[in-house]
């Protein structure tokens, strides 16, 4: 039981530490929830569960286009326009098997140009 109790001693100081550096990250993340996306004026077919339409995504004007198989809450999109969007990102706890572990909220439509 005393070998128990030293252990424990010792530990709690590690802990608290450890449980405030957590906290520490935890609030200095919160600003690296958010991302820019640039939206294709096209979607592309592509197969998740089953086939489906996918927006063309890319977060710099230098990168290819890439399948976003999820959907952006508050965004509506309209074929024709590329749209530069500012999106919040979180993550889902308990995400279903065949969805993305990543939930994305619009925060801002930056641009929508004609093309």
């Amino acid at each position: 039981m005393k070998i128990i109790t030293t252990i424990l001693k010792g530990a709690l100081p590690i802990l608290a530490v450890f449980t405030m550096t957590q906290c520490t990250t935890a609030s200095a993340a919160s600003s690296d929830n958010e991302k820019t996306f640039i939206v294709g004026p096209q979607t592309a077919d592509c197969t998740g569960v089953a086939p489906m339409k996918c927006l063309q995504v890319k977060e710099k004007a230098s990168e290819n286009w890439t399948n976003f198989y999820t959907n952006i809450d508050g965004f509506t999109y309209e074929p024709g326009y590329e749209y530069v969007l500012k999106v919040k990102t979180e993550k889902i706890a308990n995400p279903p098997a065949d969805g993305s572990s990543i939930k994305y909220t619009l925060i801002k439509q930056v641009s929508k140009t004609k093309k």
